[in-house]
């Protein structure tokens, strides 16, 4: 009997399916917000797709995370007549769906026309840019997610309000907590162990039925493909257990936000040593590292959309809530943007820490890479490292971040590195469906306006 994780060939797959006599099987692709959007798919058809692929109304490129149909892309829409496009199978990404007995799941990627606007297809275009270069890329993520005694139907009930956190008050790295609900945590720590995203690390944050969870370290493509299985299948293993998980980038004005770090290193094709490390510079980084991170620092800015991709992404970036707010760089230092740790030439690497939880594993880490190997090409350095608390200093306005969604799409859309590293039919989709965002965001009046305004005014 074939295990999922062995699957790399067609053949693998037909074997599989074979073997467990399925009659459908799950698939799923992500779209530009980083949702995994799928369905199931009869044997028969599923054995021929594996061939040559299957259609995929390409609406999920044209539509937002509430299924509104985006006025301004010209790549789909009401002009286009939402044709199918084509979506191929990908057999390596073969996974065990032990909610579902005996299920399985493959991961799709666009091709053709498509393949241009899809966000796996621009994260393997990065990594081939990369192996181009003699660089193998390494990466993992880090989340936060808040945790809540809710379900669907009742934070909507509640209007998302006075929701009731999974456990009260502060408690970071609470032994109490996670041994109270060690249940919950291993069923967390066994579904990423069968489903082939295993958790290095997870543990309570600072904040009610908040939880940080370290996806174990992997090649760039395989590691964002288990980012997006983690942030699914959290919540889908949450409602199972009659709570909600959420990776907003902040939920409330109480609370901190919630990031979705990226640590990054690289290794040599050749070799399979790190190029990060060299043992006789100051903290052992190479010049390799330093430009890698010179060319991050100098690109933030203009590659901030494909980090913070919606409104509530920038209630995060604000000074004293542990995310950046200038491109900034130290050594072990968490007040910083970039924060470069140094170690052994197994664990010398960087950490990106603007992400937030809400990106899209696929955009985040395809411009981390675009703009570090942007910075090794140029042989850019980075400006003096900050000693200290990052937000008490103070730096030119090229290395502040954009402070809203609609500026950071304006930066992408002005930047000519990302239009050669990521494409002029990318930068233009994506930057459009960001502006249709912040115009959908301010046709609604919040709940500061009504309580500042509607007395007083």
């Amino acid at each position: 009997m074939i295990n999922p994780r062995d699957v790399r060939t067609l053949n693998d797959a037909r074997q599989i399916i074979n073997e467990r006599g399925l009659t459908h099987i799950k698939v799923g692709i992500s779209d530009s917000d980083g949702l995994l959007l799928g369905k199931y798919m009869r044997r028969e058809k599923f054995l021929a797709s594996l061939e040559k692929g299957f259609s995929f109304c390409n609406v999920i490129l044209g539509w937002d995370v509430k299924d509104q149909l985006y006025d301004n892309a010209r790549f789909t829409g009401w002009h286009t007549g939402y044709p199918d496009a084509l979506v191929r199978i990908l057999p390596h990404t073969c996974r065990e769906l032990p909610l579902e007995e005996n299920g399985l799941f493959f991961l799709c990627e666009f091709e053709g026309k498509a393949e241009s606007i899809c966000s796996r297809a621009m994260l393997r275009r990065m990594i081939d840019k990369a192996r181009s270069m003699r660089f193998e890329p390494s990466a993992a993520f880090e989340y936060e997610f808040f945790l809540f005694r809710e379900t669907p139907q009742s934070v909507r009930e509640k209007g998302f309000r006075n929701l009731e956190p999974f456990t009260p008050d502060n408690c970071g790295y609470s032994v109490l907590r996670n041994s109270v609900h060690a249940d919950l945590y291993h069923q967390i720590l066994s579904l990423a162990e069968e489903m082939d995203f295993p958790i290095e690390s997870i543990h309570t944050e600072t904040g009610p039925g908040v939880i940080e969870a370290a996806i174990a370290v992997d090649k760039a493509e395989a590691v964002a493909d288990k980012a997006v299985l983690f942030k699914t299948f959290i919540k889908v293993l949450a409602q199972h257990n009659e709570l909600m998980a959420t990776f907003m980038a902040r939920w409330s004005n109480d609370q901190p936000g919630q990031s979705g770090h990226i640590h990054v290193s690289l290794t040599s094709v050749k070799s399979g040593e790190s190029v990060f490390h060299d043992a006789a510079q100051p903290y052992g980084m190479s010049e390799i590292q330093r430009h890698f991170v010179g060319g991050l620092q100098q690109l933030m800015p203009e590659f901030t959309a494909m980090l913070a991709p919606t409104v509530n992404s920038y209630s995060r970036l604000v000074p004293g809530f542990w995310a950046p707010t200038h491109a900034t760089w130290g050594i072990e230092n968490r007040t910083c943007a970039l924060r470069v740790i140094p170690g052994s030439a197994s664990s010398q690497r960087v950490e990106y820490r603007l992400g937030s939880a809400d990106a899209s594993p696929y955009l985040a880490l395809a411009a981390v890479l675009a703009s570090g190997l942007y910075g090794i090409e140029k042989g850019i350095e980075p400006v003096e490292q900050v000693r200290g608390n990052a937000y008490e200093q103070q730096y030119s306005d090229e290395f502040a971040l954009p402070q809203t969604l609609f500026a950071s799409a304006q930066r992408l859309k002005q930047s000519s590195v990302a239009r050669r590293s990521f494409g002029d039919a990318f930068v233009e989709h994506f930057a459009a469906s960001r502006e249709w965002e912040e115009r959908e965001f301010r046709k609604h009046i919040t709940d500061w306006e009504l309580e500042r305004y509607f007395e007083i005014i």
